[in-house]
């Protein structure tokens, strides 16, 4: 009987015995979800880097933070990427002018876009500035200055990481 019943069993399996095919589509779609799902959860971390800017030496330990970021070149100020002044108009201007217009309307323009936290409101909004080690002082105060008028109070100074050497 179990001949038999082997048999029988191998017919059917004959009959109804299909080719099994990988269905690309499926794989495909789930690649495509993978996809988005990683760029758009992929980090907004920046690497600011510029090499008209040589950044002052520092040996602190803590990790700069994603802020609204401020490069000042020894030709340019540039915000977020936009040029916004030269350093020759900031030095050439007037001995009681203490703000840079064009920097206070696009940081003006910024703060606007985005809703300040209640930290934000009580402290002031953070900014980071990149600062080539050789810029005169004098462009400095007046870049911080503006900085402060726009409610950007919470600023940090970009430093090149030092390693510290024990002996």
């Amino acid at each position: 009987m179990s001949a038999a019943k082997d048999k029988r069993q191998s017919r059917k399996q004959r009959r109804t015995k299909k080719d099994v095919a990988l269905n690309l589509v499926s794989l495909m779609d789930i690649f495509t979800i993978m996809v988005f799902f990683l760029m758009m959860n992929q980090s907004d971390v920046e690497v600011m880097s510029n090499d008209d800017i040589t950044l002052p030496d520092s040996v602190t330990q803590a990790q700069p933070l994603n802020t609204v970021n401020l490069m000042v070149s020894s030709d340019d100020i540039i915000v977020q990427g936009r040029l916004v002044a030269s350093v020759k108009d900031v030095l050439a201007m007037n001995v009681d002018k203490e703000l840079i217009p064009e920097l206070q309307k696009e940081l003006n323009y910024l703060a606007s876009k985005t809703q300040a936290t209640a930290t934000e409101l009580e402290l002031g909004r953070p900014i980071t500035i990149m600062g080539d080690k050789g810029i005169p002082y004098k462009v400095l105060k007046r870049i911080m200055a503006t900085c402060q008028k726009a409610s950007f109070t919470q600023i940090s100074l970009a430093a090149q990481k030092k390693d510290i050497k024990e002996t």
